[in-house]
């Protein structure tokens, strides 16, 4: 067995001027939780590995030899696709009618349905690549017992063509089929009129998230928490009334009919089209007040909110009443006080002037007296004389 020799390690002294860092004072804000969009290489690798049974190494040696063989696909360059078009494909896709290509979903025939308006433009040519690399007629056409029908194809070269435009695909994303979808799914008033506070963030947070995409104004304040105050529930909601949507529904548009130079037909469907969009548009901004109206009427902060309000006036009016007594209370005492302190005033007065009369009659008395020796002195003095 090998030995390690181990050297004692002694740290240096701190600097006699060292000092430690006063606090921040600051403090963590409180963990929130979000979702995670199953998507990207890490994710695909994980669902490779679960799928499949395989351990890492295995799925990394698999992987390397793949990669191997797109660079020799692709002429000596490698690609990291991040798994992007290789969605199973159902069998409804093969039966799509390139002519309705506006009813199809251009990101599920891409295989992009995970990533939707998320995908990036590398990523949609990517996934373009490979299914023109599966699906060109020419690479078909020698396939025993293949008929040879290039329907699919030409499906996905419409959503290639719709998605690698930018404002075609703004178009597209704006009536997405997938999101109509989920907001059919959306619960009622009656159930969740007696949900928990958790089912009733876990019900709405994810469809406010979702049409906040569609904002013109950003950034859109989101669901929010249950000990939210009353100013920011407010202003989520005053926002949510006046949402302003850049859905416009031009992908829903008629096409003039071919071969028709007409311009009283040009004029009459451009007419039709702007009448329908005009129509779209009002049905969504109902269907988003609604939404907003539902998540009114059972947010569980708005009743938190009324409580705490009725609470303080309850409070408010007690104190009121209490001051109220209170104050009669002090009155009553004052006002006895005051009555009290007169009447002694009063007694002491009467008493003062019943001492002042005896004292003047005392006085009277003596002067009636002195009055008196003072005449029989004279008197006296008279009768010695004679």
């Amino acid at each position: 067995m090998v030995s390690v020799p181990e050297s004692p390690v002694v740290l240096p002294r701190l600097p006699t001027d060292w000092k430690p860092r006063e606090p921040s004072g600051k403090s963590i804000s409180a963990p929130k939780t979000g979702k995670l969009l199953p998507a990207g290489s890490a994710y695909l690798a994980h669902a490779r590995r679960t799928i499949f049974n395989r351990t890492h190494h295995e799925d990394n040696i698999l992987e390397e030899e793949n990669r191997k063989k797109n660079e020799e696909l692709n002429g000596g360059v490698i690609e990291d696709d991040l798994g992007v078009g290789d969605e199973e494909e159902g069998p409804e896709l093969a039966m799509l009618d390139p002519k309705e290509w506006k009813k199809q979903d251009h990101y599920t025939v891409l295989g992009l349905s995970a990533l939707r308006y998320k995908a990036t433009q590398d990523q949609i040519k990517i996934a373009h690549r490979k299914k023109v690399l599966k699906h060109h007629p020419d690479k078909k056409a020698g396939q025993a017992g293949d008929s040879n029908d290039d329907a699919f194809f030409k499906c996905i070269q419409k959503a290639h063509e719709v998605l690698s435009n930018p404002e075609r695909r703004r178009q597209f994303d704006s009536v997405d089929p997938y999101f109509q979808i989920l907001e059919d799914d959306l619960p009622t008033a009656s159930s969740l009129s007696k949900a928990s506070p958790q089912e009733f963030f876990d019900a709405f947070r994810e469809v406010f998230e979702r049409e906040s995409r569609f904002s013109i104004r950003q950034p859109v304040p989101l669901l929010g928490e249950i000990d939210d105050s009353k100013e920011t529930v407010e202003a989520f909601y005053d926002f949510w009334y006046n949402f302003d949507s850049w859905r416009s529904f031009e992908y829903h548009d008629k096409e003039v009919n071919e071969g028709s130079d007409s311009r009283d037909d040009k004029r009459y469907t451009e007419k039709k089209n702007k009448s329908e969009r005009a129509r779209l548009k009002k049905e969504d901004n109902v269907r988003v007040r609604s939404i907003v109206d539902l998540a009114l009427s059972v947010d569980p902060r708005i009743k938190r909110i009324k409580q705490e309000e009725k609470a303080a006036r309850e409070a408010k009016k007690k104190n009121k009443v209490n001051g109220a007594v209170g104050g009669a209370a002090a009155l009553k005492a004052k006002q006895e006080e005051e009555k009290k302190k007169a009447e002694e005033e009063a007694k002491k007065k009467e008493e003062e002037d019943k001492a002042a009369k005896a004292d003047a009659k005392k006085a009277k008395a003596a002067a009636a007296n002195a009055a008196k020796k003072a005449r029989r002195a004279q008197r006296a003095q008279e009768e010695g004389t004679a």
